[in-house]
């Protein structure tokens, strides 16, 4: 059973604030079925990473990053291009010391 939007955003920021990161809601979508965008922001380094869900071949629920960037204006430049395609797309955005994402599912990182 795949859990509605909102709380599996609840549950993620609490992992991410759990992990000592700070995490917000920066757009709420659709609570049921909106799509999710995370930006994992590095305050170590001064860069950012962005994450978008995706289904594999397979069927295998997994995350990969739709945009290579690490400069934070091209991330939010993507955001709001994919606001303005999906009105339901959520945006969480998570603040942490070594960018962790806190995703749980597998992650394929750009290439």
């Amino acid at each position: 059973m795949i859990l509605p939007t909102d709380v599996w955003v609840g549950a993620l920021i609490r992992r991410a604030e759990l992990g000592g990161a700070f995490a917000a809601v920066a757009r709420k979508g659709d609570a049921r079925a909106g799509a999710v965008l995370v930006k994992a922001v590095n305050r170590g380094d001064s860069t950012a990473r962005l994450y978008s869900e995706a289904v594999r071949g397979d069927g295998e629920r997994i995350w990969m990053q739709p945009i290579a960037s690490t400069d934070e204006r091209e991330l939010d430049g993507y955001i709001e291009r994919a606001r303005r395609f999906d009105p339901d797309v959520w945006v969480v955005e998570i603040e942490d010391r070594e960018g962790r994402h806190f995703l749980t599912e597998p992650v394929e990182n750009a290439g």
